[in-house]
């Protein structure tokens, strides 16, 4: 079945078009990903489908017998009602059987005479399915206390009730529903993420999203539509797809401008030895010109993030906890946790909501005090803090001077520098972005800004809390390549699992009631780890042991088993890179081997070719036996 048709579509906010004369199809059962630079309009061509905002041209076409449903980054509720009243707002005799039954089930000590009403009315409509999947959707999202008032919820808890709802809205009578979605992973923990996963491809949605998370748009998604340069690009396939094309698109678009560059170069040399009397032939020339002119002066806005940053030098002495304790109430958060951080480390933190991570964080960069115990900070840290409170800025004021106020140049290695113009730049402010008032940012470009300004500091302790959260897929690729050459400390809260796997050493997991396991992997090993427990655990429970009496014989000395050793983090470390030393080392010696077999080296090259391959081998037979050791524990 045919959804939706766009044709033509322009949309300007300011000077420029957000973008010009698009045109797309939806199909029922396409689960479409939507990508572009944050203030691109993405969230205003979602808007546009939803009919919540007007294009400046072109037309929206979709099905009389289609139901639009969008779960939008900011949510909107009834601030005086509660989550009950809110997630179940539409007037439907099913809906409402289920909210009297829902209200009634809250109380105490319910009226027996309307509980009996509720349980029949359920009944006459058959609701009980129904209800049983609201009690699923509210679980899995950790939605409780039905008659707590909305306006007291955290804009986490607040995000889930809007997904709660829009999940409830699709699964009770629309058969035909275009399912939008902004994204829908801010403020969910993965084992959340993954039900919604699960749950997005069970209901055969039609979906048309925008999101950070690239393991999530992978699993859910089928096809990907990019807005770039004002211009649609359609993608079947998955993210790596994409950036595969997208590599290939940006290679022909270098080669096309740079084609035009060259013609106009010719053609403007001939314009300019034009009479002013203009003849038929060379009046369709001089259009031509312009033509060639437009694309000659297209922008090619890919960056490479290549800093080399000066940073200020760690001491011997970083961060060190020691039998450090916190609590709130009965909530433990630390339980005697030690800790010494080292140069370079990149440690992740993952956990359940409300184990204290957050918590954790500020007591490192000293915002609250432990219970007990001592956290020593090194003389020489300087903490870069990247939060949820996002950006504050006391007045309006222009990107570019709110740049400048933090300095005027960012330090390279080299001892050469790069202005705070050209920073922006890397970042993705274009010249003409870095003139406007940060009041007219969208809410990402806010984020990218907040994270610039931070980086920009020139930290050597970073400290990034949600750093995904809002951020564009190109921008999270710059990050990545960024923190990927730091050589300071990063500590990253994040549910985001493509990033984690990309950036962190190890996890500190808080598992809660203080309890902080130190997991030598990134996330994905953790998330395997950690469901190869679970289904041990479970086989367990199936299968408990059999007590066996013991059978009385005659007595034997027997020589005790020796205890198994646990290997520690750092040997755990030590044997992850044994292996990759040895890996390196194995394709080292095949490639001197097979340069010594071709006969074709210089002979000023043979010996010391010769010389490597030796202490290559010596290396090989070292690490081995140490990978030997450790392995054998």
């Amino acid at each position: 079945m045919h959804y939706v048709t766009v044709e033509g579509l322009t949309k300007s906010y300011g000077a420029g078009p957000l973008f010009k004369d698009i045109s797309f199809h939806i199909e029922e059962g396409d689960k479409i990903a939507l990508v572009a630079l944050n203030g691109h309009g993405k969230s205003t061509l979602l808007r546009i489908l939803c009919g919540q905002e007007s294009p400046d041209s072109g037309t929206v076409w979709i099905h009389k017998g289609v139901t639009v449903v969008m779960l939008e980054q900011q949510s909107f509720f009834k601030p005086g009602e509660s989550i009950l009243e809110n997630i179940f707002a539409q007037d439907h005799p099913i809906l409402k059987a289920i909210r009297e039954y829902e209200l009634l089930s809250e109380e105490e000590e319910p009226d027996v005479h309307k509980f009996t009403e509720a349980i029949e009315k359920m009944d006459e409509l058959n609701a009980w399915h129904f209800d049983t999947k609201v009690k699923q959707i509210l679980g899995k999202l950790n939605i409780h206390h039905l008659d707590q008032q909305v306006s007291t919820l955290s804009g986490g808890q607040q995000k889930r009730v809007a997904l709660a709802k829009v999940l409830i809205d699709i699964g009770f009578e629309h058969r035909h529903t275009l399912l939008i979605m902004d994204e829908p992973t801010n403020h969910l923990d993965v084992s959340m993420i993954e039900w919604l996963e699960n749950y997005l491809d069970q209901e055969n949605v039609t979906l048309l999203l925008v999101t950070h998370d690239r393991y999530f748009l992978d699993s859910v998604c089928n096809e990907i539509m990019e807005i770039d340069q004002q211009k649609l690009f359609i993608y079947k396939g998955n993210y790596e797809n994409f950036l595969e094309k997208k590599a290939t698109r940006d290679e022909m678009d270098k080669a096309s401008v740079e084609k035009a560059r060259n013609t106009y170069r010719k053609e403007l040399e001939w314009m300019r030895k034009q009479p002013k009397a203009r003849t038929t032939k060379s009046k369709s020339r001089q259009d031509a010109f312009y033509d060639v002119k437009e694309r000659a002066s297209a922008r090619l806005e890919t960056q490479q993030l290549e800093l080399n940053m000066k940073m200020t030098r760690l001491g011997g002495k970083i961060l060190e906890l020691k039998k450090v304790y916190k609590a709130f109430g009965d909530l433990t958060i630390l339980k005697g946790f030690d800790y010494t951080f080292k140069k370079g480390e990149r440690v992740g933190i993952v956990g359940k909501n409300g184990v204290g991570k957050s918590t954790f964080v500020n007591m490192l960069l000293g915002l609250e005090q432990p219970d007990s115990g001592k956290i020593n900070v090194g003389e020489t840290i300087v903490f870069g803090n990247y939060d949820q409170r996002g950006l504050i800025v006391k007045e309006d004021m222009r990107v570019i001077e709110f740049v400048k106020n933090i300095a005027e140049n960012f330090p390279l290695a080299d001892g050469s520098k790069v202005s705070a113009a050209q920073f922006l730049e890397l970042f993705l402010f274009s010249p003409e972005k870095q003139y406007t008032y940060i009041s007219k940012l969208s809410g990402g470009e806010k984020r990218r800004l907040h994270l610039l300004s931070i980086l920009f500091r020139n930290p050597n302790f970073l400290v990034l809390d949600e750093p995904t959260n809002d951020l564009d897929l190109p921008t999270l690729s710059i990050l990545e390549d960024f923190l990927q050459s730091y050589p300071g400390c990063v500590i990253i809260v994040s549910h985001d699992r493509y990033f984690m796997d990309k950036i962190v050493d190890h996890l500190f997991v808080f598992e809660g009631a203080g309890e902080v396991r130190d997991f030598p992997g990134n996330y994905s090993q953790y998330r395997e780890w950690e469901k190869d427990r679970s289904e041990r655990e479970k086989e367990e429970s199936k299968n408990p042991p059999v007590e066996v009496k013991p059978v009385v014989q005659e007595k034997k000395v027997e020589t005790p088993a020796a205890p198994v050793r646990k290997m520690s983090f750092k040997e755990k470390r030590e044997l992850e890179l044994l292996e990759k030393e040895i890996a390196d080392l194995e394709n080292e010696k095949k490639s001197i081997d097979s340069q010594l077999a071709g006969g074709t080296i210089p002979y000023d090259q043979l010996e010391p070719l010769s010389r490597r391959v030796g202490e290559v081998i010596k290396l090989l037979d070292e690490k081995g036996m140490r990978w030997l050791e450790l392995s054998e524990g």
